[in-house]
């Protein structure tokens, strides 16, 4: 059995906020392992802790309690050089270019002038922005900038990648450019670790989602296995239904030779059909649709709530 790439272990941390020094918790009690070479979704709302996970696994915050692994040492200096990390605000300087701000990461990061000279014309290949390399990066896109903050987070080839809302604020051309280089990555055989909000993203990168809520690890599913067992709800698609309005409030959408019935249960959607045929409707299709990762997230919401 190999060793897990990240190990978390009863982890706490409680901040104290407002004047009379209120207690926050951050983080209860998190247990998380993460396997080597997965590609890990890290879910919830805002202020449930994901942020905090990440810097106390990059050391820029010490947990009050709990121990923490990274390939099955001790997570020292040494260990943490493993890891690279895109923050969801990255903070660049925006008067040099591409191309310096990949030297100076590299610096940063202990590499020679030989390895740089080798490894930046790599990353600005990688994602995308060699032909911007002289470019200064007040001039560049949110997109753009984006994938300079994962080409700094991987100038030193880490094993382990932690990427806060990478996606944020990207258009669709984005998002696609930055899930191509995040899979880019897995295949090459790293550990990505990332928090997002967009739910679509996690469901096709993903091999399973943790969802985190104030502070508390709430779950943790494998994504596909997820998709494959659980039902969103039925649909029913007509070319035509009885006169009445028994049927209304199901059509989720109608053209002029189809339309789109959906029912939460399953025996209620037979009966339904049933109704239709009795009435005279035709049925063209009659099927469950399976739960995607933000139907699964809002019903574990919801019953959470319960």
């Amino acid at each position: 059995m190999s060793i897990s790439a990240i190990t978390l272990t009863g982890v706490n941390k409680i901040y104290r906020v407002g004047f009379w020094g209120r207690k926050f918790v951050a983080l209860h009690d998190l247990s998380l392992e993460v396997q080597q070479g997965e590609v890990l979704g890290y879910l919830g709302p805002n202020g449930a802790g994901k942020t905090t996970t990440f810097k106390v696994i990059l050391d820029l915050i010490r947990p009050d309690s709990g121990s923490l692994a990274i390939f099955g040492a001790p997570a020292d200096r040494k260990a943490r050089e493993r890891i690279g990390y895109l923050p969801e605000n990255p903070y660049f300087y925006m008067y040099l270019t591409a191309e310096e701000s990949l030297h100076f990461y590299g610096r940063l990061r202990g590499m020679d002038a030989a390895a740089r000279k080798k490894r930046v014309p790599e990353l600005l290949e990688l994602v995308g922005l060699r032909h911007a390399r002289r470019r200064s990066l007040k001039k560049f896109s949110r997109g753009m900038l984006q994938r300079i903050g994962i080409a700094q987070a991987l100038v030193n080839d880490p094993d382990i990648l932690i990427l806060d809302e990478p996606m944020s604020g990207l258009d669709p051309i984005g998002r696609k450019q930055m899930r191509d280089i995040i899979l880019g990555c897995r295949d090459q055989g790293k550990t990505i670790v990332f928090s997002s909000h967009i739910l679509s993203d996690v469901e096709v990168m993903c091999d399973r989602a943790a969802l985190i809520k104030e502070g508390r690890l709430q779950e943790i599913v494998q994504v596909s296995k997820m998709l494959e067992d659980r039902v969103a709800h039925w649909e029913i698609t007509c070319s035509s239904l009885p006169g009445g309005t028994d049927f209304e409030t199901y059509i989720v959408h109608q053209t002029e030779n189809q339309i789109l019935l959906s029912v939460d249960e399953e025996q209620a959607a037979k009966e339904m059909v049933k109704k239709i045929d009795a009435g005279g409707g035709r049925v063209l299709s009659f099927g469950p649709q399976r739960m995607n990762l933000e139907d699964f997230y809002n019903q574990s919401e919801k019953e959470k709530r319960q």
